[in-house]
């Protein structure tokens, strides 16, 4: 038992200085237990890869080129669809969140058009502008929007109202009152919206991508699928979570926790 908890507290020291390792230990169980069932063949090698055979394929696909080309064009996408999604979704949730005449005629069509599930646009999508970077610009648009409208109107809301009359009360003008007291109340919920949304945006890129890409993540496994190669699949399913892992656990979450203890939602 003492061992033990000399074990856990020098592990506890290791993983607050380097923090990729609290990363990686949970995940060690689940490769172990892929690497047994692998070697055990309970099913074909040729459908159930090991990690000694993933690794390997990783490796090939990137030194040919072919692994960071995708993800590039995979990357850029999401941030051009996403870039727009904000563009449009913020100020239409500011819009809703501050007009009740507005809230009132654009509030029942987003949620219409929200239970709409961006892959049952792709058939009239294919209709109107074919296999290409239009159509999945629209499907990424189209899933990060209402994440994003949907929480920063409900941050707007939850903004106090007595805050907006105190600072009518000093002389703040609307533009200020916006700027400094209701967008700030909101961020927040902005930032857990963005967070949202991107993840969304990124599922469905890529099921775009495999039905209508000619490149990207999705492709990639899509066209292995084609050839019959599991392991080019599986690589490209622990790409997709690394990377998801890495933008969301290093880069998001730290965003909207920084944004909740500097408006003190939180504490350290």
């Amino acid at each position: 038992m003492t061992l033990l908890l000399k074990a856990w507290g020098y592990y506890a020291r290791v993983s607050k200085r380097w923090p990729v390792i609290e990363t990686l230990v949970p995940f060690l169980p689940l490769i172990a237990i892929w690497w047994t069932v692998a070697e055990l063949q309970i099913f074909p090698p040729a459908f159930f890869p090991g990690p000694a055979e993933v690794a390997q394929s990783f490796w090939t696909l990137l030194y040919k080129g072919i692994l960071t080309a995708y993800l590039y064009d995979s990357v850029v996408r999401l941030a051009v669809g996403a870039a727009a999604g904000i563009a449009l979704g913020i100020p239409l949730a500011i819009l809703i969140g501050l007009n009740w005449r507005a809230h009132l005629a654009l509030w029942p069509i987003l949620l219409f058009f929200q239970a709409i599930g961006d892959i049952a646009w792709l058939p009239i999508l294919l209709i109107w502008f074919g296999f290409g970077l239009t159509t999945m610009t629209f499907v990424i648009v189209y899933t990060v929007l209402f994440p994003v409208v949907l929480n920063t109107v409900l941050g707007v809301r939850s903004v106090p109202i007595e805050l907006q009359r105190a600072a009518a009360s000093l002389g703040a003008s609307r533009w200020r009152i916006l700027t400094e007291v209701i967008l700030p109340g909101a961020m927040p919920n902005i930032i857990t919206g963005l967070r949202n949304g991107l993840g969304y945006g990124w599922r469905a890129l890529i099921a775009a991508e495999i039905i209508v890409g000619t490149s990207g993540i999705g492709f990639m496994m899509f066209d292995a699928r084609r050839a019959g190669s599991v392991v080019e699949i599986v690589v490209g399913m622990i790409v997709l979570g690394v990377l998801w892992y890495i933008v969301d656990n290093w880069i998001l979450a730290p965003l909207e926790r920084a944004t909740g203890e500097r408006w003190g939602l939180v504490t350290k």
